[in-house]
């Protein structure tokens, strides 16, 4: 297991911080194409409740971005010590006409300061035009593609309107590690969701591990001449309740309590011994906006669980 910021630090050199951009996507599960209203947690920003407007230009959402984090990488010196990714978050960033999805990657990576791109995205939203483009990118930049699987339960996919399958997302994987061994594959996980039990979510850790441990065979992603063991990512985040949401109406009528505080870290503290050397940790805590935010209450103080993470990742 390894660290994100370590991680990052191997591949661009420095600290590297990721600025949430919004490409104007929207998803399937949302305008009708596979379903409506989305997924029972997903907020009306699409969970990029962080980027800055669409109505601007990629490269206006990235200067509005870096002032958001510049306290971050300016040293006592006053001068810049880090990078940036530019991380396309909101809604499905691959859902939409691939030529112009693929000028917003290029335009983000013409920006001062822009290291590599991520992208938010669902396992059946990866087209065979949109994947060859970032396979050409990923040629000459670093570029990470986050696939939002929440859960490897069928059942509570369903439940939680996911729109695709756990086939889907196995089909994925094969096709980027296929036509683009370069790209960083990250799972995003998501603990707490209504009726699963510990057995269900250690389950959803062993199916992500179980599907991407066999990518150590290809070198390591990194643009600066390193070779070694490749890694596959890993996001877990502890479920929290939104306004105006369909998740938000289950525990407005008692049918939804999400995790405390003491059941999600033993949890993780279950999970992380599970973890291959191979795997990159890229988040166990969530970030919801404070001013939508109903459930739960210790999801806010981000520094105090920071500090408590440390603790179980590093005794």
């Amino acid at each position: 297991m390894q660290t994100l910021s370590a991680f990052y630090e191997s591949i661009f050199g420095c600290k590297t911080y990721k600025i949430s951009l919004d490409a104007g996507c929207t998803c399937p599960n949302r305008d009708g194409t596979k379903g409506r209203g989305g997924c029972i947690f997903c907020s009306q920003n699409g969970s990029g409740d962080f980027a800055s407007s669409r109505n601007l230009t990629i490269s206006e959402q990235i200067e509005q971005g870096k002032i958001l984090v510049e306290s971050k990488i300016r040293g006592r010196s006053g001068e810049r010590h880090g990078k940036y990714i530019a991380y396309f978050q909101n809604f499905t960033s691959t859902y939409g006409e691939p030529y112009r999805l693929l000028s917003k990657y290029r335009e983000a990576l013409l920006c001062k300061e822009i290291a590599g791109l991520a992208l938010a995205t669902r396992p059946d939203c990866l087209g065979k035009e949109i994947l060859q483009g970032l396979a050409d990118i990923s040629k000459t930049h670093f570029v990470q593609i986050e696939l939002g699987l929440q859960t490897s339960n069928e059942q509570t996919g369903r439940l939680i309107n996911r729109c695709y399958t756990n086939q889907d997302y196995l089909d994925t994987v094969a096709r980027i590690k296929k036509v683009a061994p370069d790209i960083h594959i990250v799972t995003h996980l998501i603990f707490g969701l209504p009726g699963e039990t510990e057995q269900d979510m250690l389950n959803s850790v062993k199916f992500v591990v179980d599907n991407n441990v066999s990518l150590s065979d290809r070198p390591c992603v990194s643009l600066s001449g390193l070779t070694g063991q490749s890694f596959f990512g890993l996001k877990i985040t502890s479920l929290y309740v939104l306004q105006n949401t369909r998740l938000a109406a289950m525990y407005e009528s008692g049918k939804y309590e999400p995790l405390s505080k003491d059941l999600y870290f033993n949890l993780l503290k279950k999970v992380l011994p599970l973890l291959p050397q191979n795997c990159v940790v890229h988040r166990l805590t969530g970030d919801p906006p404070k001013s939508q935010l109903l459930a739960p209450s210790w999801t806010t103080d981000k520094k105090r669980i920071l500090n408590e993470l440390q603790s179980i990742i590093t005794p």
